[in-house]
C-alpha cells in the first residue's frame, strides 16, 4: 500500500518498508531527502542551471548541522558548486562563492574559505550571511594568534571580526544570530 502526503505540501510519498528478501538490495534513500537525491543526480548527468544550484546549496546548508556532518554530501555539494561556477551565468556567483566558502570553513580549510567569502562579498556586499562567516573566520584567526602570543595580530583580527559582525547586523537587524559577538560564536562552535 502506498501512502502519500497532502497535495501541495511538497512531501515525498511514504512507502512502507519492504519485507523478507527485498531487504537484501541496497538501502533506500532516507525519506525526506529529495535534495540529497537531486544533488547526487546533478553530479551524475542531470545538469542544473546556476539558479537551481544556488537554491539547492542554500537549502542543504540551511540545515547545516546535519549536512555539515555528512562528508559525502559536503564533497558532492562542493563539486556541484565548483561546476556551476564554471558556467556562463554569473548572476548567482555571489551565492555560489559564499556557499563554497561556508563548506570550506566547516572543513577547516580557512584560507580557501576566506578567499571564497571575500570573492562573494566583492560581488554582493549586502549579504549578511557572508559578513557573518567572514566574522567567524577573523575571530578564529584571532584565537590562533592569541594562542601563539601574538597579541597585536589577535586584536586586529578580533576588530575585523567585530566590523564584519556589525555589517551583518546592519543588513539583518532582526536576526538574533548576528547580535552575538563573533568570538562567542566561535566558542560555542568549539563547544559542540
Amino acid at each position: 500500500m502506498l501512502l502519500t502526503g497532502s497535495a501541495g505540501c511538497g512531501s515525498a510519498p511514504v512507502v512502507p518498508p519492504p519485507e523478507g528478501p527485498a531487504l537484501l538490495g541496497p538501502p533506500p534513500e532516507p525519506a525526506g531527502t529529495p535534495d540529497h537525491v537531486r544533488l547526487k543526480n546533478a553530479l551524475t548527468g542531470q545538469e542544473l542551471p546556476a539558479v537551481e544550484v544556488a537554491d539547492l546549496s542554500e537549502r542543504l546548508l540551511a540545515n547545516s548541522h546535519s549536512t555539515l556532518q555528512d562528508q559525502e554530501t559536503m564533497a558532492r555539494l562542493e563539486l556541484l558548486l565548483l561546476k556551476a561556477l564554471k558556467g556562463q551565468d554569473k548572476t548567482y556567483h555571489p551565492v555560489l562563492w559564499r556557499n563554497l566558502g561556508i563548506i570550506h570553513y566547516h572543513q577547516k580549510k580557512y584560507r580557501q574559505a576566506r578567499q571564497e567569502l571575500q570573492a562573494s562579498n566583492e560581488l554582493n556586499p549586502r549579504s549578511a550571511r557572508t559578513h557573518f562567516y567572514l566574522a567567524r573566520l577573523f575571530a578564529h584567526q584571532g584565537q590562533i594568534y592569541e594562542k601563539q602570543g601574538k597579541q597585536a595580530k589577535s586584536r586586529q583580527q578580533f576588530k575585523r571580526a567585530a566590523i564584519e559582525m556589525e555589517q551583518a547586523r546592519k543588513i539583518e537587524p532582526h536576526n538574533s544570530l548576528y547580535r552575538q559577538d563573533a568570538q562567542q560564536v566561535i566558542e560555542q562552535e568549539q563547544g559542540k
